[in-house]
């Protein structure tokens, strides 16, 4: 009975441990394994390893250890054997040692010890009972917290009014021999407690001191920054008052030349506080009355400069930027960029929104009744206000009232010959570049760029193109269009090969004719007229391909014939020679063909010395199969083809139709329209400047779906080609 006591005793006051994982019944190692350990199992826990996700959990369950009843905390050690392991793998994970046992402890106790000076013993080797000697207190005089503390001044009186606090009743104390003096210990322990507890109150009052002493020197150092920022906010008061004055004289009704010099005293004097102080929108003020009185009577083409002058005076403090932020302008959308601030904060200055609202009306209306043809004026207006202009109004006045005007008459011009009873030029009949050319200094380089989808010289070759579509090439060159020559360079190539080359070599087969008996040169003579306009090489294939196989059948037809007369027939073949001009004569294709003629002529001298009949003599070769204009303008295409008709990385297709159509003058208009079947977005490709016309078409992967002619409900492929050109344009 006692032993089953005894037991039970034990285990209700021994360790008790948590029951296991795999607690069920039987509790073997290789048993079944329980619902907690499946579970377990199945996050990824292993045995013998720690919970967590890097191990770093407690291995084994957590044991509990109860303390005897009635006991204390600190009574028994409740630290179980599985927390220690738990806090030895825990540090060995760290790096560090654990302290586990009280040994340990003791020993890391004793290292601490040896470490701190004087705490391991005496000089002789010999150890005090308790270890450690206690150190000698130590007491300070008031001289010594006077040197401690310089600038403290410690009275003698101060330690003539202590009242002992201590005891049940308050009493003042009136011997402190010894109190402060470390050569004599305290006479009992109530003067030990005072004594030490008005040190410790010194003490306190020691670094109160010192800090105080600090915060001086804080003071001290910053008063002299704090003087300069003062005077600095007093410098900047009086020039506000200054500003505020001047700004205040203003108001004050005066002349225009007043006002001015006024201005400009106040942006010499405050040059760099215009911005800070808003002073551009008081000085808008102080001139809008004048200026909107002047701009009522003002004539811009009569008097170009009228108060321009003036405001360059004064365009620092009217907020006008610098002259070179206008420069570098490529397109429509960096015009809104070119002065920068006003604009990129979607919001006018004060002098942007005065010349817009005063300034482009009256522009407007003078440029809407402006003669075209007399440049001169205008040009002035515009030189002389363009470093006036925020950019993004001189892009209004050039691109939305100069351009269009300067556009309407090239569409009016008709290059065909007057009647004599027009005897004042006009519009219609004067040469675009006289009135075009004076005006690409003041153009932004978009309105020049050839190769753009639009821009005025985009118009030219437009126009240049349809006239040369309907001129008489025997009538020569079209007036002014050489002069387009040096500002169009490859682009006019590029024309007149696929607009002009075509009609003359049609001109040549349908006019010319080699006969020798009554040989008319003139078709070949109006051909060379137009010599100059095009290349050695584009001329020589002209005749290579119009003159060469009529000459060549004539020659053949000559020797054949049974009269044939080959003296004659080599003065006709020196005849032609000097007929073509020289740079076309010693051409090298030209070369090519004369020897051609020589090679027939040989053959025949050959059958001759053979006694063959001269019927024997083979025919030349057939002319070019491809009209040579076509081919001509392939030629030139081919560059660009090569890089433009493969489906490029990062370039969709409708990109690629795009860059075709502005490459062949033709214009692409999305119309807001879907194919009724596939439901693909419909374009009209047109060559007409006001989009009408051409042909519909719809995009499919990387092919053109064109409407056809005849019935309007069905698309059929196209190529990027001439028959597409030809469509665009109305053929």
């Amino acid at each position: 009975m006692n032993e089953a006591l005894k037991r039970k005793h034990a285990g209700a006051h021994g360790p008790h441990k948590a029951p296991k994982l795999g607690g069920g019944g039987g509790g073997g190692g290789g048993g079944k394994m329980s619902i907690a350990q499946k579970m377990m199992a199945k996050m990824g826990y292993k045995e013998g390893v720690g919970l967590g996700k890097e191990g770093e959990g407690i291995v084994n369950p957590i044991e509990v250890k109860l303390r005897p009843q009635g006991a204390g905390v600190g009574a028994v050690k409740e630290r179980t054997e599985q927390y220690k392991q738990e806090q030895r793998r825990a540090a060995e994970r760290r790096g560090e040692e654990y302290e586990g046992s009280s040994g340990e402890e003791r020993k890391a106790r004793r290292e601490r010890k040896k470490r701190v000076p004087g705490g391991g013993g005496t000089d002789s080797g010999t150890s005090t009972p308790g270890g450690t000697r206690r150190p000698k207190t130590k007491y300070k005089t008031a001289a010594d917290v006077q040197a401690a503390a310089p600038g403290l001044d410690v009275p003698p009186q101060m330690l003539h009014s202590l009242v002992d606090a201590t005891g049940p009743t308050n009493k003042l104390l009136t011997n402190f021999s010894g109190l402060m003096t470390p050569a004599a210990a305290p006479s009992d322990s109530e003067t030990e407690k005072i004594a030490k507890r008005e040190r410790l109150e010194l003490e306190a009052f020691i670094e109160a001191w010192h800090g105080i002493q600090e915060q001086k020197i804080y003071v001290e150092e910053h008063e002299g920054q704090h003087q300069v920022e003062l005077e600095q906010e007093r410098e900047e008061l009086e020039k506000l008052q200054a500003i505020a004055e001047a700004v205040e004289g203003l108001r004050i009704i005066s002349g225009w030349e007043t006002t001015l010099q006024r201005l400009e005293k106040l942006q010499s004097e405050h040059r760099h506080e215009i911005e800070r102080y808003g002073l551009p929108e008081a000085a808008v003020s102080a001139v809008t009355p004048v200026f909107k009185q002047h701009m009522a009577s003002w004539e811009p083409l009569e008097n170009p400069g009228l108060l321009a002058d003036d405001l360059q005076r004064i365009r620092v403090i009217l907020g006008i930027a610098p002259k070179d932020e206008i420069a570098n302008v490529t397109s429509p959308d960096l015009l809104d960029e070119a002065y920068g601030k006003s604009r990129r904060q979607k919001t006018t200055s004060s002098y942007e929104t005065l010349m817009y609202n005063v300034w482009v009306p009256k522009i407007r209306t003078t440029i809407t009744n402006w003669d075209v043809l007399d440049h001169g004026p205008l040009t002035a207006v515009v030189q002389t206000w363009r470093p006036l202009l925020p950019a993004f109004l001189y892009g209004h006045v050039i691109d939305q009232l100069i351009v269009p005007k300067l556009t309407a008459a090239l569409q009016a011009w008709d290059p065909r010959k007057r009647n004599h009873h027009h005897k004042h030029s006009n519009i219609k009949h004067t040469e675009p570049y006289s009135y075009i050319f004076p005006w690409l200094p003041y153009l932004p380089p978009y309105q020049l760029d050839t190769k753009a989808s639009s821009g005025l010289l985009v118009d030219v070759k437009r126009r240049l193109r349809q006239v040369l579509e309907g001129w008489d090439v025997a009538a020569g060159v079209s007036p002014g269009l050489l002069e387009w020559r040096e500002l169009l360079r490859s682009e006019l190539d590029h024309v007149l090969v696929r607009n002009l080359l075509p009609r003359l070599s049609l001109y040549l087969s349908n006019n010319f004719d080699v006969d020798p008996s009554d040989q008319d040169l003139t078709p070949l003579e109006n051909v060379f007229k137009w010599k100059h306009m095009f290349k050695p090489e584009v001329l020589a294939r002209l005749l290579i391909a119009e003159f060469f196989p009529k000459w060549l059948a004539t020659l053949h037809l000559w020797l054949t014939a049974e009269d044939a007369n080959l003296e004659e027939i080599g003065q006709w073949f020196s005849w032609w020679k000097q007929q073509l001009p020289e740079e076309l004569r010693n051409h090298p294709d030209i070369v090519v063909e004369w020897e051609k003629g020589t090679t027939m002529i040989n053959a025949a001298l050959d059958l001759l010395d053979q006694g063959a009949p001269l019927s024997k003599l083979p025919p030349p070769a057939a002319g070019p199969v491809r009209p040579i204009a076509k081919e001509l303008a392939r030629k030139l295409d081919t560059p660009q083809h090569q890089t433009r008709q493969p489906h490029t990385e990062g370039m969709d297709f409708k990109d690629v139709v795009e860059a075709w159509c502005a490459e062949e003058d033709l214009t692409m208009l999305p119309l807001r329209e879907a194919h009724p079947t596939t439901g693909l977005p419909l374009f009209r490709i047109t060559a007409s400047a006001t989009g009408k016309g051409g042909v519909v078409a719809y995009l499919k992967g990387d092919i053109v779906w064109a409407q056809r002619k005849g019935d309007r409900t069905f698309y059929d492929p196209v190529g990027l080609d001439e028959k597409l050109v030809a469509r665009a344009e109305g053929k």
